[in-house]
């Protein structure tokens, strides 16, 4: 036969398999007796998976070419049958073993390499239920002793790839030592990837439920206290209304009589109700329990050796540095490539025909849909599904999204008051009356001229929609709702953990990451060796004590002062290279607007101000984009080289820096509208200048808040219109296509394999895997920011906030369910540091918008006029009071409009935007004593605004209790009842022991009254009395 053909014999079913085989395999001859060792070797892995069930009869198939590899050949050969049955659909595609009975809790995936010759065979093994036998070989396995063939060059071997399959095999001995059950696959539609299919059995589950110290529902229920007379009569009302927008899933229906959980206990595994094992843990608890194996189990070493000859040295050294961080948990072993992957299995398909009812496909209909974008968020099915991390972020935005409705509707109120008085507003009646025939200074210097105030009829309209006495309600209302919403999230909160049994859930401290061990064991070898060298001779005691020593190594702020200090100098540099960003973008903005007065056209200079802010923001956006990117890979990068200890230590430094960052991006060009545009411009014929040529930028006849809020509204719609649609939606199906697009490259032409129905694990291998919440959270802050933070400039941000919000619920559902592998379910009782960032917003937001009102608006000088310079008590006159004079001959030389007749008459006076001393006063041009009056009154403005809200917001925070007092009398009950509970089976406990003492009694008595003459059976009775604490 051609070598290149595999030579098979049917083994009998009962025949023995692994190393201490019979090199014979019961009349079975085409192995020779020496191989024995080879297979040894190469066969190591055996006792460790189990494919078929040990009541299956069928064909056993080894690898063959590890055989032909190492130069046996083989000779007479039998054609096998192909299987019966379909063993795909018993396992419902991958959702258990291949006996259909073990659910199958979490997926390992790896790459190998196949040999030249082809395909590489399925290795089938029975097993049983002491030991699990190996489900497939990769690949051949170099054997001890076995010699190459006369002629044959030594095959090239890739010795990465070995270390990597020893790590796997060491890795996963010690899973199965831990008690998991694994299943490889290899024999799938994706080229070059391998699935090891992990189980935890019922007393694995028990074991680590304990030490987890999960809490679980038991046997015991009890009534949920329920509202009587008029609150219950209301809340039945409302629960009438609000039925067409309620889930239509049974999490979601009000209870009305709760299971009592307790920690599980295997001694006390009587209170629980264990009637159905299969479903007492659901999948999400297997696969957290599972993931927590996968992170404490290590693997220390790699078995192979990798022989002689210089390149293997450096192959070997190369290796030893590699594994010079001790341990590799699933982390590590991620890191390292030694694995690629590990995820739980979604519970099905959520769409096709003939699909199963299951969690994820009722969460695609009745969460993940824009159908049903008016109904709540099923958030109980969301928890079980993912785990409570998750459940807490949707239940977090939904609250967020449900606030925003009030806030919505007053804001609409507030902008449909400014449209309704614009008609009535006598400041920009006055602007826009041209029988004032006021003359403006121009502009920039020499290309443009003198322009009249009626021009800018439109700007100030526009501003009193968004500038009137309005908005200062709004301010504090806005102020107040973000202190309401921080206190009903948190009692929103409490009730989420009493429904979800988190009440005495406490965050133990995490495993230390791969990382930081890495770091600590590089620091303790690095002072042993110094140790060493001071220390050659010394005692084996001293010795001892040394290493006890450097096993309680830790990091100190010295080992991490360089990290530090590296962390502050790139905080600083990309803060400020945003600055000079905003600071290009001035310049811009400035050289543009000078450039276009010089135009010939009349409508390219009557335009100039709205080309040059809408081209600004629109440069502003694009940049902020991009930045945000860039800022949250710096930000995971200067995290990482911190090296914190714990993932929640390295989430929280990752979540302040990434904060940090994109606040100050996404924020500074606002601020710099403002607070600092038009407020260092200098005056006519003293005008403030960027590199001697450019003039500092003023603000429109109407103010800045125009502008204001032009650059928040288009900054915050195109920041969420892109975000969502290019990065969430765009980007993710991208990624799929050309995952899709390189898997059907790789895949084989076989007709049969292409018809395959493909895995459950093979499925979700090709969605995106989960990247964290930390996403998530940070654009909803940053939309936070945007509402809370300036508002007082725009009052439809809530408004746009709360459309964005109700498609982002969606998007984000659909993306969880449909478009990514299903995370890990990760305890938790509350958002974490997101609360704090979301108070410190809160608390700015006050002083941000005392700040805009006072300082922006002009609604600080429009009151001082109205007090203290109106003759009648009107606003007449307010914008003649506002304007200062300039005597055009006091311009500096080269200063002055090349065309001062532009306007058909001689300026004498031109008018500006200041409180300054007229031309023909004894200190001409110099600040005026209204200046200090109005911004004496800004100034007071600020502390009583800001104290005043700050009071009210405490106030409310004081009065919202944060635990409502049904959930608090239902804690208590709880605890009572638990009481109870143990009280009754102590004294269950107590009454069997006396029971069983007044027995013992009784039976000694009757033995001591027996007769002497029945000695015979007095022994015997002896013996009962003695075996009697043995029948109970």
């Amino acid at each position: 036969m051609d070598k290149d053909e595999i030579h098979l014999r049917r083994l009998p079913t009962a025949a023995p398999w692994g190393p201490h085989a019979d090199s014979e395999f019961h009349g079975v001859d085409f192995l020779p007796e020496d191989l024995n060792e080879a297979l040894e070797t190469g066969m190591r892995v055996n006792k460790k998976y189990s494919c078929l069930p040990a009541e299956e009869k069928g064909i056993h198939i080894i690898n063959i070419r590890a055989i032909e590899d190492i130069g046996y050949d083989q000779h007479e050969s039998t054609l096998l049958n192909s299987l019966s049955k379909n063993p795909d659909a018993d396992c419902k595609y991958g959702l258990y073993f291949r006996d259909g009975k073990r659910k199958v809790d979490y997926i390992l995936v790896y790459h190998y390499k196949k040999s030249s010759a082809g395909k590489t065979l399925t290795r089938r093994v029975h097993h049983n239920d002491s030991s699990a036998r190996s489900a497939r070989q990769d690949q051949p396995l170099p054997g001890k002793g076995v010699q190459l063939e006369m002629g044959e060059s030594e095959p090239h071997v890739d010795y990465h790839e070995d270390d990597k399959r020893f790590r796997r095999e060491e890795y996963e001995g010690n899973l199965v030592e831990a008690g998991l059950e694994l299943e490889r696959d290899e024999d799938t539609k994706i080229h070059g990837v391998g699935f090891v299919k992990i189980h935890a059995p019922w007393h694995v589950l028990c074991r680590e439920a304990e030490f987890l110290k999960l809490k679980m529902p038991t046997k015991k229920m009890y009534q949920i206290n329920q509202t009587h007379g008029l609150l219950k009569k209301i809340n039945s009302v409302i629960q009438k209304i609000t039925e067409p927008i309620q889930p239509k899933v049974a999490e979601h229906k009000p209870q009305m009589v709760k299971r009592l959980s307790y920690p599980f206990s295997r001694e006390k595994q009587h209170l629980f109700d264990l009637s159905d094992r299969d479903s007492f843990f659901d999948s999400k608890t297997r696969s957290t329990i599972v993931y927590e194996i996968l992170k404490r189990t290590t693997c220390t070493k790699a078995k192979y050796s990798m022989g002689k000859g210089e390149g293997r040295k450096k192959e070997t050294a190369l290796l030893n540095k590699r594994r010079k961080c001790g341990k590799y948990g699933i982390t590590s072993l991620l890191a390292n490539g030694v694995y690629s992957a590990a995820y739980p299995l979604h519970d099905g398909d959520y769409e096709g025909e003939n699909v199963e009812p299951n969690d994820r496909k009722l969460l695609c209909e009745e969460w993940a849909s824009y159908g049903v974008f008016y109904k709540y968020q099923p958030i109980d099915l969301v928890r079980k599904y993912f785990g409570e991390k998750i459940g807490l972020y949707f239940a977090w935005l939904g609250v967020y999204t449900q606030m925003l409705i009030p806030a919505s509707i007053v804001g609409i109120i507030v902008f449909l008051y400014g449209c309704a008085t614009v008609d009535e507003n006598i400041p920009s009646m006055e602007m826009c009356d041209q029988r004032n025939n006021i003359t403006m200074c121009p502009l920039c210097d020499r290309t443009c001229s003198y322009w009249k105030m009626s021009s800018a009829c439109a700007t100030a309209r526009a501003s009193h929609l968004f500038d009137n006495p309005a908005t200062v309600f709004f301010s504090v209302f806005m102020a107040l709702w973000a202190a309401t919403f921080m206190e009903h999230w948190k009692r929103k909160q409490m009730r989420l953990n009493y429904r979800w049994d988190l009440t005495g859930f406490e965050e133990e401290e995490d495993h230390p990451r791969a990382e930081y061990e890495a770091k600590v064991l590089e620091k303790s070898l690095r002072k042993e060796h110094k140790h060493k060298e001071k220390h050659r001779y010394f005692p084996e005691e001293t010795a001892n004590k040394w290493r006890q020593r450097t096993d309680k190594e830790k990091l100190t702020w010295k080992d991490r002062f360089p990290a530090y200090l590296t962390n502050f100098v790139g905080i600083i540099f990309m803060v400020g290279l945003t600055f000079a960003i905003v600071f290009g973008v001035i310049i811009y903005r400035i050289s543009t607007a000078a450039a276009l007065a010089i135009s010939s056209t009349p409508s390219g200079r009557s335009n100039v101000r709205v080309t040059v802010t809408a081209t600004a923001v629109i440069i502003n956006l694009v940049v902020i984009i991009i930045l945000d990117e860039v800022y949250g890979c710096i930000a995971r990068w200067l995290t990482q080289i911190e090296v914190p200890k714990t993932d929640k230590n390295f989430e929280e430094r990752l979540i302040f820096k990434a904060f940090l960052l994109k606040f100050v991006n996404a924020y500074t060009p606002i601020f710099y509208v403002a607070f600092f545009k038009g407020r260092f411009v200098g005056r006519p014929g003293d005008y403030v200048y960027i590199f001697h040529s450019f003039r500092m930028e003023e603000c429109a006849p109407g103010g800045c808040l125009m502008e204001l809020c032009i650059q928040l509204s288009i900054i915050m719609l195109g920041k969420q219109l892109i975000q969502n649609n290019l990065f969430e939606i765009g980007i993710p199906k991208m990624k799929k296509f050309i995952r899709y697009m390189k898997l059907k490259r790789r895949r084989s032409l076989d007709h049969e394999e292409h018809m395959k129905k493909k895995q459950r694990y093979e499925v979700d291998y090709n969605l995106e895997p989960f990247a964290g919440l930390t996403p998530e959270y940070m654009e909803m802050i940053i939309q936070f920011g945007f509402v809370t933070l300036f508002v007082a400039s725009f009052p439809l941000a809530p408004l746009f906030a709360l459309l964005n919000n109700i498609i982002e619920i969606r998007l984000d559902a659909k993306k969880f369910v449909t478009e990514l592998r299903r995370p890990v379910a990760v305890r938790a009782k509350d958002i974490g540091i997101w609360y704090n960032i979301l108070r410190g917003i809160g608390k700015l937001a006050v002083i941000i918008n005392a700040f805009v009102i006072s300082f922006t608006s002009d609604f600080i000088p429009r009151l001082v006029y109205l007090y203290m310079y109106s003759e009648n008590g009107t606003m007449h006159g307010f914008v003649n009071h506002t304007l200062s004079s300039f005597n055009v001959s006091d311009f500096q030389a080269g200063t002055a409009p090349n065309d001062p007749m532009d306007l058909g008459y001689e300026v004498q006076i031109c008018r500006y935007k200041d409180y300054r001393e007229p031309p023909w006063s004894e200190n001409k041009y110099d600040i005026s004593k209204d200046f200090w009056a109005v911004l004496a009154a800004r100034l007071a403005f600020v502390i009583v605004f800001q104290n005043l809200v700050m009071f009210m917001s405490e106030f409310v925070d004081w009065i919202i209790p944060d635990i409502p007092k049904d959930i608090s009398q239902q804690i208590h009950k709880e605890k009572v009842l638990m009481v109870e509970v143990f009280m009754r089976e102590e004294q269950g406990k107590l009454q069997m022991l006396e029971t069983w003492k007044d027995k013992e009694k009784k039976k000694g008595e009757n033995c001591n009254n027996h007769s002497p003459r029945l000695s015979r059976s007095h022994s015997g009775s002896l013996s009962s009395c003695h075996s009697y604490p043995l029948d109970v």
